[in-house]
């Protein structure tokens, strides 16, 4: 009976207590802790070089990280050579080539790399003491051989080239361009010929004005102590020579009074990238630089739960994702917010991020979003503290910055004390839309008009790669699509002789992510084609079309070609199909006028009888085809043509620059043989 009487008891005590939780609630989070992040243990040499040590016994590793703390430059006419400066103090000494250094780096499993403002180095701890010697050999000796700056201008030129065909690199030109001007270190942009002028001795003359320990910070993290530490750095860095390290100011950027409209056409494209844009002034460390992150972070900050995310990927599906930044910086800051979307929705998109921007700013953000972006944040916070070097960082960025000692002890108190009225006043801030640069790129065509209500005077500019003005080229009223081809015939050699043709050769060489190729192509009426792909001498793909099938051999084995496939092939194989559009099917449609790498040119877009489309440019002064442009599964495919060579009375493009995507590659022709016959086996499938 007794037993009885207590478990009753124990049944009701419990149904009391459940009674009393309300779990719809979620529990109020309890106070932010005060934590406890270490210190990192400092010392600095006679030559002012400042050390940071953190020491990490769990992991046999040691890494020493050198930093400049100079200020930014304006190149000018060299725009581009601190970053090559950098890149090449790893790619040679007085001592050493390259290839000994990347041998000796490699040998002991180390890291090594260099750049404009510093280094990095890292290896086991046992190794310490030859990876030291190497770094400091790289730092105080490097030679900057010309044929590695000739490499390097080749490979930025290259680079260049599949950045006039990428959205994200126009609009960061433009960006850059508009916000802060040609003559701010933010607004220099690189171009062919900034590139090209770059010397051995500009690099010599960065290096020696800049690399210096007075303005320099060593960070040493990993299984060492501090005693190890400071005979490692008067070991190996005591003898570096201080000097005075020029100082830059520069006046802060000029910003718009109004909403600036600017669009820039990316030829073939079927989505817009959208960008709303404009600087402010937040330094790293500032009183806001909290509670203005909660604020973006709400807004767009990375999050599928953010604002921008929610309304233009979930409720309106404009776009696969929508984000915003806000981004501190001891000159100028920035805020962007920005998306890709379709082309019939650029002007929604943009109506849709105004409006969630002066959300913020009119209306009160709810407590439990509030709380949600807090969390995210303090867990963000705390497993960055996981990593050794992140303490490390927080006291190089103390130092730099002249933060209050407990800056990132107090980090999470700070963070849990954002109310819904700090997050207001962020916004009312920091989220300007009427003071924004708007920028659209794509297809100018079908979006232009549409961003004139943005702009106060209804004014859309339209800019280019460079971050100049497009002039409007106006051509002749009775100019027609059907002419420019016609003129493109003459051009080349006439009817007459293309009709004559049969067959054509070309060969040529290419390199393809560093890797040299041969290409033959062999084209015979009336759409017979193959392109053969050879390295060393031996064949890695060859393409075959023989009127009515088509293949492909690789090393993976032979493809049958169908479908779309085939009929862009059998497309494609047709010797001078200009001659052919209207037989064929052909439609075309004179787009405008245009500016291809200084050349004056006319737009027209040719449709194949399938829909395919492209976009093709044909300058104005000789007729000549300048560039092709298309889509495909793979991406945006832009072809260039120079230097055209005539054989038997045609005129063939000698060289062909080809760019899909962040690939590109030149292909050079020194062979082209016209009616010379070919081996009917070529075509066989």
């Amino acid at each position: 009976m007794k037993k009885s009487v207590l478990f009753i008891l124990a049944l009701l005590v419990t149904f009391n207590i459940t009674a009393q939780l309300d779990r719809s609630t979620p529990p109020k989070p309890g106070p932010a802790p005060k934590v406890n992040i270490g210190k990192a243990q400092t010392f600095e040499l006679k030559n002012g070089l400042k050390v940071f040590v953190v020491e990490n016994d769990k992991v046999p590793v040691v890494s020493y990280t050198l930093s400049l703390d100079i200020d930014p430059l304006v190149e000018g006419e060299k725009a581009g050579y601190s970053s090559i400066a950098g890149d090449l103090m790893s790619s040679g000494t007085s001592e050493r080539t390259k290839a000994q250094i990347d041998e000796a780096v490699d040998f002991i499993g180390a890291t090594l790399k260099t750049s404009s403002k510093g280094m990095y180095a890292s290896s086991l701890k046992k190794h310490s003491g030859e990876l030291l010697n190497l770094m400091t050999d790289v730092l105080y000796n490097p030679s900057f051989p010309n044929q590695e700056l000739e490499k390097a201008q080749k490979q930025l030129l290259t680079a260049l080239k599949s950045q006039k065909d990428d959205p994200q690199s126009i609009a960061s030109n433009i960006k850059n361009v508009l916000r802060h001007g040609k003559n701010h270190p933010y607004g220099e942009i690189l171009t062919e010929e900034s590139v090209k002028a770059i010397t051995v001795d500009d690099l010599k003359a960065y290096y020696e004005t800049y690399f210096r320990p007075n303005v320099a910070y060593l960070v040493i993290v990993g299984d060492i102590s501090l005693k190890e530490a400071k005979k490692q750095a008067k070991t190996h860095f005591a003898q570096w020579e201080a000097k005075e390290v020029p100082a830059h100011k520069y006046e802060y950027p000029k910003g718009f009074d109004v909403p600036k409209v600017v669009v820039a056409n990316k030829d073939g494209s079927t989505q817009s990238t959208i960008s709303l844009s404009y600087n402010i002034d937040l330094k790293p460390g500032d009183a806001d630089a909290i509670k203005a992150r909660v604020m973006n972070s709400i807004l767009g900050g990375g999050s599928f739960s953010a604002r921008l995310f929610q309304n233009l990927r979930e409720d309106k599906a404009f776009t696969y994702g929508a984000y915003s930044s806000l981004s501190s910086d001891e000159l100028v800051g920035t805020f962007n917010a920005g998306a890709n979307v379709r082309t019939s929705v650029t002007d929604s998109a943009f109506t849709e991020i105004i409006y969630e921007m002066k959300r913020l700013r009119t209306e009160l953000v709810d407590e439990k979003d509030l709380q949600l972006v807090k969390n995210a944040l303090t867990g963000r916070f705390s497993r960055s503290l996981e990593d050794p070097a992140t303490v490390a960082q927080f006291a190089l960025n103390i130092e730099k910055y002249n933060l209050p000692e407990d800056y990132y002890e107090t980090y999470l108190e700070k963070l849990s004390a954002v109310t819904a009225e700090d997050v207001q006043a962020m916004a009312q801030k920091y989220l300007t839309p009427d003071n924004a640069l708007i920028l659209a790129v794509g297809d100018v065509p079908n979006m232009k008009a549409s961003l004139a209500k943005f702009a106060k005077d209804s004014k859309v500019e339209m800019y280019d790669f460079y971050g100049n003005v497009v002039k409007a080229m106006p051509l002749p009223a009775d100019l027609t699509a059907e002419k420019v081809i016609n003129k493109y015939i003459a051009a080349i050699g006439g009817a007459d002789a293309i009709a004559a043709v049969d067959n054509y050769v070309l060969e040529g060489t290419m390199s393809v992510q560093g890797m040299p190729l041969n290409m033959k192509m062999y084209s015979r009426r009336p759409n017979h084609q193959c392109v053969e792909t050879y390295m060393q001498g031996n064949l890695v793909s060859k393409q075959v079309f023989n009127g009515e099938a088509g293949k492909v051999v690789s090393p993976m084995g032979e493809q049958k070609i169908e479908g779309e496939m085939l009929e862009n092939m059998k497309a494609e194989s047709v010797l001078f199909p200009e001659t052919q559009y209207a037989e064929l099917g052909y439609q075309l449609e004179l787009l405008g006028a245009d500016n291809v790498d200084g050349q004056d040119v006319v737009k027209v877009k040719v449709i194949s009888p399938s829909g395919k489309e492209q976009t093709v440019f044909y300058s104005r002064n000789t007729g000549l085809k300048v560039k092709e442009v298309s889509t495909s599964p793979q991406g945006t495919m832009a072809s260039t043509y120079t230097e055209y060579a005539e054989v038997n009375g045609i005129k063939f493009p000698k060289k062909m620059s080809q760019a899909v995507g962040p690939q590109s590659f030149d292909i050079t022709f020194e062979t082209i043989k016209v009616n010379e016959g070919i081996d009917a086996s070529k075509f066989d499938i």
